[in-house]
């Protein structure tokens, strides 16, 4: 019993090393109720910010071990229009002109407490509708994650990689 004991404290004690050690990723928004375009339904609006923040913490898998990605969102504008209905909800059209998705944020990237990269970024991807990407399309948020994601694989990784 007592080297059972042994074994699972010894256990837990790597446990809580090897998350130490893990990449991490955190998100938060400034003043999201002015941003340019996100749902003005207060439960949407949540909703929404929920979607990009779950996204955001998938980027840790893609980060080295130990290192911590900070963003700040300041500005949304998402693909599309919104337009009011009388009835229900809004309703989101997407005509693949000058109603491309666009971000705001500014980033930190840190590894034991030492900046390695940070910046402010105007993200926008003006070609959204032209192009195959990684989501479904029952994806509301599609074209915002894949101009994420482009961000993320032109701006952090290869940086990442160098170091």
């Amino acid at each position: 019993m007592r080297r059972l004991n042994h074994t699972v404290l010894a256990a837990l004690a790597a446990l809580l090393a090897s998350s130490a050690a893990l990449a991490q990723v955190s998100v938060s928004y400034t003043k999201p109720d002015d941003y340019t375009d996100v749902p003005r339904n207060a439960i949407e609006r949540e909703r929404t910010l929920k979607e990009f923040s779950d996204y955001f913490k998938t980027l840790d898998k893609k980060l080295p071990a130990g290192q911590q990605l900070k963003i700040e969102v300041l500005d949304i504008d998402l693909a599309g229009r919104l337009y009011p209905r009388r009835a229900g909800d809004d309703i989101r059209i997407m005509n693949g002109g000058a109603d491309w998705p666009h971000m705001h944020l500014k980033y930190t990237l840190e590894q034991n407490g030492q900046v390695l990269r940070s910046g402010d970024e105007q993200l926008s991807n003006m070609n959204y509708q032209g192009r195959l990407g990684g989501y479904f399309d029952s994806d509301p948020l599609r074209y915002e994650k894949q101009m994420l994601d482009d961000w993320f694989n032109k701006s952090i990784v290869p940086k990442v990689a160098r170091r």
